[in-house]
């Protein structure tokens, strides 16, 4: 079976401020994600995790290198194609306050997602496509007509997926997502996606400095180190066995975080 995801090689370099070399974010990734596959990818902050999901979005350009979802190069597709193709690729990111428009309504921001790639959609068939997607992250439907300051970050993050699957992507990066939440609220949410995985089949990167959080949630774990992936497995042997130095220094240093189903 052919990859979902092929990342070739991929570079992003940023200048060096006056006479300073150019800073190379990430060096050479290379990387692949199976249909349905969760992959974790872990490191510090600064080593490039989110650079290289940036990346993947087409929001940051590549200095060299491929990223190819389902056989096609995104680098060579012009704006209008790229437009049609980010539909089967979406993002949630860090902070769900600052991706959530506070002008507009949740029924608006969510309206406009799904209407990304059904086309105007009438007002009750909006209205009940919009219900179903709150009830997919566990909201009330009415949540549908208030604004982003009046949830809770867990509640806000719910939204930001929810958002994310309006499109019915094929591949969800998130981005560190639970890293602003409190423990608690965690682990509401990183079972939220592990169901959504699921139930929709969805192939995800999932990017986190918490290697403890990877291990509940991922299939294969990948460990990067100032730009480079340094180690690369199966996630419950690489947690068990770290073969590299950085692989087991992290884990050493991950707090313990239960997981409640």
């Amino acid at each position: 079976m052919s990859d979902f995801l092929v990342i070739d090689n991929a570079s992003v370099s940023f200048p060096g401020r006056g006479r300073a070399p150019a800073n190379l974010a990430v060096d050479g990734v290379s990387l692949t994600l199976a249909k349905g596959e969760i992959l974790g990818l872990v490191g510090e902050s600064g080593c490039g995790k989110s650079t290289l999901s940036r990346a993947i979005m087409q929001l940051q350009p590549l200095t060299s290198g491929r990223i190819i979802l389902e056989g096609q190069d995104l680098s060579l597709l012009d704006g209008r194609q790229l437009r049609a193709a980010r539909l089967n690729f979406q993002m949630v990111f860090q902070d769900p306050y600052a991706s959530l428009n506070p002008r507009l309504t949740i029924f608006s921001t969510l309206a406009e997602a799904i209407q990304a790639r059904t086309g105007k959609l009438s007002g009750p068939a909006c209205w009940t496509a919009v219900e179903k997607l709150l009830e997919r992250v566990g909201l009330d439907p009415t949540a549908a007509l208030k604004y982003p300051h009046e949830f809770s970050g867990g509640q806000r993050q719910r939204i930001a997926i929810a958002r994310a699957l309006g499109p019915e992507p094929r591949l969800l990066i998130a981005d560190e997502p639970v890293s602003a939440l409190d423990v608690s609220i965690q682990s509401q949410i990183i079972n939220l996606l592990l169901k959504l995985s699921r139930e929709l089949q969805l192939t995800m990167l999932f990017v986190s400095h918490d290697l403890s959080v990877v291990r509940y949630l991922a299939d294969r774990t990948a460990v990067m180190h100032r730009g480079k992936i340094v180690e690369l497995g199966e996630t419950e042997a690489l947690m068990a066995a770290p073969q590299h130095e950085y692989s087991k220094a992290l884990l050493a240093a991950a707090p313990a975080l239960r997981m409640r189903h």
